[in-house]
């Protein structure tokens, strides 16, 4: 994105790609069909320590500009759910609407060029050749993925000439379970249930996924953005059911049916039986009292689980962090250090929420770049 607008502007443009082909982060996305913008785009959407950097390029390039840039290329998409895009066909369709404006526009792209060395005005040098710019932009990403290519270049180019990173971690990753909740909901893996997810004073209502070493699903790599190791995640298993007065109600009716088998009417059948099998609960409805039907439905509302960690950058769909956006002009994305040093996408301490919010950082910052590198 930022290679094609900084062509329209008349700049002679080479992309140097360390991988033998472009766009492999956006080919495995969205189920190979890419999630490739939100409509609903907003600056909460994202995660930075200045959560108003990202407000200037999002406002400048819009999901409806990245839109009306997919249908003049005739690529046909859909909306799954709260304004996520994706492809009909392949994601493959967006990977080559991007290279066809490059060729458009004159701009360059060398595959396979693994960087080795970037010196101050700009000569960098590959496995092959040495370069000679007047203008350098990073668009390495994060260290997500590494089996596609990942890695912490971009960062260390940042640290080389001298700018602060925020801390990196993985974000939109599964949790995994300490011992004793492995020991507790082993055998339970792809099990899935609508959930509220809360971690980080955020809460999301999606799916959650059981996994052969946590959780994951979309509530869960939601919440994972804003969940800091050593504290506890919240669940709630059954959001918009009064678990207390359903369960009043069928008592008083005379319900003598077994607590499990009402939660199985809420629940996937194996989370139900487990859920009972761990609290030890396998009375009637109609011998159970106030006290405990209170503390049964506030621990469905409210399952405090303490995570042991995260999958790690494998299972990251992004990584948290980088480069510190103190450092950039929000409205260039250049350094502020270093004259003719841009640095944009994931490599930015800007991270999107589960969406599409991602792919729409990218083409933004990109964007925003072009009209001055």
């Amino acid at each position: 994105m930022c290679a094609i607008e900084a062509a329209k502007r008349g700049r002679r443009v080479t992309v140097l790609e360390h991988n033998a082909q472009i766009g492999r982060k956006i080919l495995i996305s969205g189920g190979g069909r890419c999630n490739f913008t939100n409509l609903h785009t907003r600056p909460e959407h994202f995660l930075s320590a200045n959560p108003h950097f990202a407000k200037s390029a999002l406002a400048r390039y819009t999901p409806r500009d990245f839109v009306a840039l997919v249908e003049r290329h005739g690529v046909r998409y859909h909306e799954k759910a709260a304004g996520q895009l994706f492809c009909d066909g392949s994601a493959r369709e967006i990977v080559e609407l991007l290279e066809a404006e490059c060729a458009a526009n004159g701009v360059r792209i060398e595959t396979g060029r693994v960087v080795r060395s970037v010196a101050r005005g700009f000569e960098i040098a590959d496995d092959r050749d040495v370069w000679l710019a007047g203008s350098l932009v990073i668009a390495m990403g994060g260290l997500s993925v590494p089996k596609i290519g990942a890695t912490p270049f971009g960062y260390s180019v940042a640290e080389q000439f001298g700018l602060r990173l925020v801390e990196r971690r993985p974000a939109l990753v599964p949790l995994t379970f300490g011992r004793e909740d492995q020991r507790k909901f082993d055998g339970l893996a792809g099990v899935s249930t609508a959930v509220v997810a809360r971690a980080g004073g955020r809460s999301f209502r999606e799916k959650l996924l059981f996994t052969h070493r946590g959780l994951s699903g979309p509530a869960v790599l939601q919440a994972s953005s804003y969940w800091t190791p050593g504290e506890e995640i919240e669940i709630d298993l059954l959001p918009g059911v009064d678990v207390e007065a359903a369960m009043l109600k069928r008592r008083s009716a005379g319900d003598r049916s077994q607590v499990r088998s009402l939660f199985g009417e809420w629940l996937p059948k194996r989370l139900a039986d487990r859920w009972c099998e761990i609290a030890g609960e396998s009375r009637a409805l109609a011998v159970i009292g106030d006290r405990d039907i209170a503390r049964i439905s506030a621990g469905l509302h409210h399952w405090r689980v303490l995570p042991s960690g995260t999958e790690g950058y494998e299972k990251a769909e992004v990584t948290a962090g980088g480069v510190d956006t103190g450092e950039l002009s929000s409205q260039t994305m250049e350094t502020r250090r270093v004259p003719g040093l841009y640095f944009i996408g994931e490599v930015v301490d800007v991270t999107g929420q589960l969406g599409g919010f991602n792919f729409q950082w990218a083409w933004a910052s990109g964007f925003a770049a072009g009209q001055y590198v």
